[in-house]
């Protein structure tokens, strides 16, 4: 049975995921975060967060375009343009 502490409302998630109540209201609107509408209250379960937290998880290797390539070096580690790299 379902245990009071399983369930957050929308304040309480927001703060645990911190981030702004608009913000959560977009993730629920987009179906990215599952929720779920009693009468006028919203609720999320604490495993549905959890499960959106561990979708969110950034990858090795997925950040590459926001970092600029090396001074010196035309992005791929080679110095001269000849495709090679030196070691």
């Amino acid at each position: 049975m379902a245990q009071e502490s399983d369930w957050l409302g929308t304040k309480d998630a927001a703060a645990h995921l911190g981030m702004t109540l608009r913000s959560l209201y977009r993730f629920i609107d987009e179906g990215d975060l599952p929720a779920y509408k009693f009468g006028r209250v919203i609720r999320m379960k604490r495993e549905d967060i959890d499960s959106f937290i561990e979708s969110c998880r950034i990858q090795p290797g997925q950040l590459e375009h926001l970092y600029p390539p090396l001074k010196g070096t035309d992005g791929d580690g080679d110095t001269d343009g000849d495709g090679d790299t030196e070691l």
